[in-house]
């Protein structure tokens, strides 16, 4: 899939992304997109560009005791901080995960998870981010995700 950076690309065009580019199994988990942050607001000076993913509770997610494992949790992360490197490049652009640092901080059960993914560098040949995991149930954090790309030519 070939897109270049457009002047608006918008949570269709993520939402299409998501069901097109990525794994099956990653398609399994029933992620949405629920916002886009790409434009700087003019009183926040420490903002990033970032997007905001869901990620549905299920059974199938969990292992013994009901809580949701830290494998789902990690692929959550990964896929929000793609989406958001998009939402900040204004379009589909090849990459790949270079390394990903997951710092589990309490175990969810019964509750979606959030993914708020920022970009803290949009470069040429790598992008850097930050991943917090949040229980929706209570906003509360689950995990917190640094991860780095290489940003492909596509």
């Amino acid at each position: 899939m070939q897109m270049q950076p457009e002047a608006e690309f918008g949570l269709a065009d993520a939402r299409r992304i998501l069901g097109e580019v990525f794994a099956p199994w990653v398609q399994d988990l029933n992620l949405a997109v629920e916002r886009m942050e790409h434009a700087q607001p003019a009183e926040v000076p420490d903002w990033q560009p970032g997007a905001l993913l869901r990620m549905p509770f299920s059974e199938r997610l969990c292992r013994n005791g009901g809580v949701v494992c830290g494998q789902a949790l990690m692929a959550l992360a990964d896929t929000a901080m793609v989406i958001a490197i998009l939402a900040a490049n204004r379009g589909y652009r090849p990459m790949t995960t270079v390394d990903q640092t997951t710092h589990f901080i309490r175990a969810v059960s019964s509750s979606d998870v959030l993914a708020d993914a920022r970009v803290v560098r949009l470069g040429r040949t790598m992008s850097f981010g930050r991943v917090t995991l949040l229980s929706a149930a209570d906003s509360k954090p689950v995990a917190m995700v640094s991860s780095a790309f290489a940003m492909l030519p596509g």
